[in-house]
C-alpha cells in the first residue's frame, strides 16, 4: 500500500533503471551486429541493403540518445530524493 502513494523516483529505483539501460544497450548492440552482418551479404544499392542501412542508422541515432536519457533519469532520481527529504506534510 505504501508503494501506491509514492510520487516521483526514489534512490531505490536507480538499480532497476540501470539494469534497464544495460539491457537496452545490449539489445541495440546485438541488433546493430545482426543488421551489419545481414547487410554484408546483400547486393549493394538493393532495397534490402538500403533497408538494413536505414535500420543501422536508426539504431545508431537511438543509441546516441542513451547518455542523455541516463542523465535525465539520474537527475529525476536526485530531485525526487531531495524533494522527499524536504517535503512538508
Amino acid at each position: 500500500m505504501k508503494k501506491l502513494n509514492k510520487k516521483g523516483l526514489q534512490l531505490g529505483d536507480l538499480s532497476g533503471i540501470a539494469i534497464t539501460f544495460v539491457v537496452l544497450a545490449v539489445v541495440l548492440g546485438v541488433g546493430a551486429t545482426i543488421l551489419d552482418s545481414i547487410q554484408d551479404g546483400q547486393t549493394a544499392d538493393s532495397v534490402a541493403s538500403n533497408a538494413t542501412g536505414e535500420g543501422l542508422t536508426a539504431l545508431g541515432d537511438f543509441a546516441g540518445w542513451l547518455p542523455t536519457l541516463a542523465v535525465i533519469v539520474v537527475a529525476a532520481v536526485v530531485i525526487g530524493t531531495i524533494a522527499f527529504f524536504y517535503r512538508r506534510d
